[in-house]
């Protein structure tokens, strides 16, 4: 799932006129640049190129948002056309939605806007597992990125040995891969697939392990890879 994270809905623009009254008005603008728009498809397709992958997905709601998602149609088309080799497709965010629960399998890469990308990926959580299993990155081309899981923080469990650590190992394996440290992303992800498979995992994927644990038997299984 790779994400405009800098615009769209999210930007910040907007204002209230009348605030508190019974005429009130409040305004969201919806920003979409061509140089945003542009990096992250080219981003999506680059991403899958440089891993072999063959599907990308574009999801906008264009029939509905006529101005901005009409840039990202148009975008799209235009970028698409550079990788011939890579099958490129569109849905409206809508049926992108409804085809993940379907069948999630027919998608391999979906590059979508700031708002879009965030309902979507938090679904995606949900078909996986819920969020305590899925990683995240704040990507910067050649610059500082950020990795974190896709949950952020949890104050009303803090201290209770109990969160789920997995999201964080696969953010530090995702990291990993980002730097060009492939053997080490691996041996990441490996551990965290055997303690799925072994049920050594904290109670929310039916395991009976505390966070402490549940990292502890992590951090011993990529010990001995």
């Amino acid at each position: 799932m790779i994400r405009e994270n800098t615009e769209g809905l999210y930007a910040g623009v907007g204002g209230f006129f009348k605030k508190g009254t019974a005429d009130e008005i409040a305004t969201q603008e919806d920003i979409n640049t061509r140089k945003g728009v542009e990096r992250i498809i080219r981003y999506a397709f680059e991403f899958a190129r440089s891993r072999g992958l063959q599907r990308v997905c574009m999801s906008d709601k264009s029939n509905a948002m006529a101005y901005g998602h009409d840039l990202w149609q148009r975008v799209f088309k235009e970028v698409r056309s550079e990788y011939p080799e890579i099958e490129s497709s569109h849905m409206y965010i809508d049926n992108l939605l409804m085809q993940m629960v379907r069948d999630p399998s027919q998608f391999q890469v979906i590059v979508t806007c700031n708002l879009f990308g965030d309902i979507a990926s938090d679904l995606g959580a949900g078909i996986i597992g819920g969020v305590g299993l899925t990683p995240s990155g704040n990507i910067n081309p050649g610059q500082v990125s950020l990795f974190e899981p896709v949950h952020g923080s949890a104050p009303d469990i803090a201290g209770k040995n109990i969160a789920n650590p997995i999201g964080a190992v696969l953010a530090a394996g995702m990291m990993c891969d980002y730097l060009g440290w492939t053997k080490e992303s691996r041996a990441l992800e490996d551990a965290v697939r055997a303690a799925i498979r072994e049920g050594k995992t904290t109670n929310d994927l039916g395991g009976t392990l505390g966070t402490r644990e549940a990292g502890d038997w992590l951090a011993n299984k990529v010990a001995s890879a």
